[in-house]
């Protein structure tokens, strides 16, 4: 069985389908006994990280979730849930995360206006994923011109040795990064087609 974990912010039931498509069984819960359980978990994410941790805090969720992950168990997590992963993020503050991943979360917006790079900000939209760790059993699927869908304005650094593949954006976005058993996509493997569904089989197949 897999777990989603449901704190109030998430795609939760997009992200069900689509793992039910593929004839994953799994069950949104904040249960500590069910994510015990559980064979495989994911953390979801959309909004601002402070509110998003504020949440995990409040349903006692920060100290289960760094157990499970430390315990080996394949944890995934998905745009605002991947940046949790990381030690801190100065998204409307400074914020800490669950510090399961080396590196912290920092402002697209503020690094373009330092590079003079004019684009949009938030990235919405397809981007190639450019692949560099090809040991990572998340990218066993994936070839040399496929597309994931992105809605971010924030974005991982300082996390070089954990980069698994990554889409330009004016500067190098991670876009999957990986900390032994622990996995997270900035990109939103449900909305992303035929690509983002391998990423999520092949999660669902790293060994426990």
């Amino acid at each position: 069985m897999l777990a989603i974990i449901d704190y109030g912010v998430g795609n939760l039931f997009s992200l069900a389908r689509s793992l039910e498509y593929l004839g994953v069984k799994c069950q949104i819960t904040r249960s500590i006994t069910e994510l015990t359980a559980a064979e495989r978990i994911i953390l979801p994410g959309v909004g601002a990280f402070g509110d998003a941790r504020k949440k995990l805090d409040e349903l006692s969720l920060v100290e289960p979730i760094q157990e499970l992950a430390a315990s080996g168990k394949p944890f995934l997590g998905i745009c605002l849930g991947m940046q949790l992963l990381f030690d801190k993020s100065e998204e409307f503050g400074d914020h800490s995360g669950l510090g399961l991943i080396p590196g912290r979360i920092v402002s697209m917006r503020g690094a373009f206006e330092q590079a003079s790079i004019d684009l949009k900000v938030p990235q919405i939209g397809w981007n190639k994923l450019n692949v560099h760790n090809h040991q990572s059993p998340l990218v066993k699927s994936l070839g040399e011109n496929d597309f994931v869908y992105y809605v971010h304005s924030y974005y991982a650094t300082d996390c070089q040795e954990h980069l698994v593949a990554d889409s330009e954006y004016g500067i190098s976005i991670p876009g999957i990064v990986q900390n032994k058993n622990i996995f997270g996509t900035q990109f939103h493997p449900e909305k992303s087609g035929a690509v983002g569904l391998n990423i999520l089989k092949a999660f669902t197949e790293v060994p426990v």
